[in-house]
């Protein structure tokens, strides 16, 4: 197979591409990013000479470059191109409307144009964030209203309708994968766990939002590349499928567990004020992907913090680049110069 993997610079993407990479060793893919702040080529620096791989710098909104490219033949698309921080959404949406909605628009256009010639494949990936928040009881299932609560999580739900709305209307064989919050090696050190990991080993504050109480349901990144390896090769066209990773956790309980890990001590927690419309919780129902294609998650939360903490402690030149970079305006910006 040629595969078009878009994003494939950013934590998820890169993990995938390594993941399947090693899974199919005749396989292709292509890597489409366009290499904005989250997008970093230091996460594939290594299969740079591989003949089997092939980066192209480019834009999911670019309508000539993705026509093109996509027109020369691929089979697959996974569509992982997104503008996905929360914060940065609340303080600039414009960025996340254009990437996440007219983006995807753009490359379901140019599927659309080579069908039924070209049948490609292709895999939207979208979030639990989709759904909005739960109370202390419930779960997130495939079936549930959508209900975003924040400029980023209602720009990929206006995607999520975009990839149904061109199945049903045009017939592309098209699928959408909802998955819980990841985590693992290569993430933007913006996000939560590695936020807090790179912060403890330098003996920095941990920033947590309000309580520390919202609970979000971890996925260790390996887990979610074999879901998605799954829903390409065995899912239903149509369908939406919910990945999750049977860890509902605190916030604040994942802040001590990564610090029991680097034994620090927990004083380094500091409360920080909430971010505006903060879902309280998530919990998604994955029991369609288990019962259908046969997937679950098969690496435990303690474990994956394991691996993930003695990735950042022995890759400290990757992400210290980047905290000393556009990524520490943006760190004094949200929690001061403490």
């Amino acid at each position: 197979m040629k595969i078009l993997v878009t994003g494939g610079c950013g934590f998820i993407g890169s993990n995938f591409i390594r993941y399947f990479l090693k899974s199919y060793p005749n396989d292709i893919l292509i890597n489409v990013d366009k290499l904005t702040y989250a997008g970093n080529l230091e996460n594939l620096s290594d299969l740079s000479h591989s003949p089997r791989y092939h980066f192209i710098r480019g834009d999911i909104a670019d309508v000539s470059q993705m026509e093109d490219l996509i027109s020369k033949g691929v089979d697959a698309i996974i569509n992982f191109a997104a503008e996905s921080h929360v914060d940065r959404s609340i303080q600039d949406p414009n960025a996340f409307i254009r990437t996440n909605v007219f983006g995807t628009f753009v490359l379901l256009e140019a599927v659309r144009k080579v069908f039924p010639t070209q049948k490609i494949r292709f895999i939207h990936i979208s979030t639990d964030e989709v759904y909005g928040s739960l109370g202390e009881t419930g779960i997130f299932t495939e079936k549930m209203p959508l209900a975003p609560n924040s400029p980023y999580s209602a720009s990929k739900a206006s995607a999520d309708m975009l990839v149904r709305a061109y199945h049903h209307t045009y017939g592309l064989p098209a699928s959408v994968t909802r998955c819980s919050n990841n985590f693992g090696p290569y993430q933007f050190p913006e996000k939560l766990i590695p936020l807090l990991i790179s912060n403890a080993i330098e003996d920095k504050e941990l920033p947590i939002y309000g309580d520390g109480l919202h609970v979000r349901d971890w996925i260790y990144v390996e887990d979610h590349c074999r879901a998605l390896d799954t829903v390409l090769h065995h899912g239903r066209e149509g369908e939406v499928y919910n990945i999750g990773g049977s860890s509902e956790l605190p916030n604040l309980y994942v802040a001590k567990a990564i610090l029991d890990k680097l034994g620090k001590p927990h004083s380094l927690i500091r409360f920080v004020t909430d971010r505006p419309g903060h879902d309280r919780r998530y919990a998604i129902d994955f029991s369609k992907i288990e019962g259908e294609l046969g997937w679950k998650p098969s690496v435990p939360f303690e474990e994956g913090i394991s691996r993930t903490v003695e990735w950042y402690k022995t890759h400290r030149d990757w992400w210290k680049k980047i905290k000393t970079g556009e990524y520490l305006d943006y760190y004094k910006r949200m929690y001061g110069d403490r």
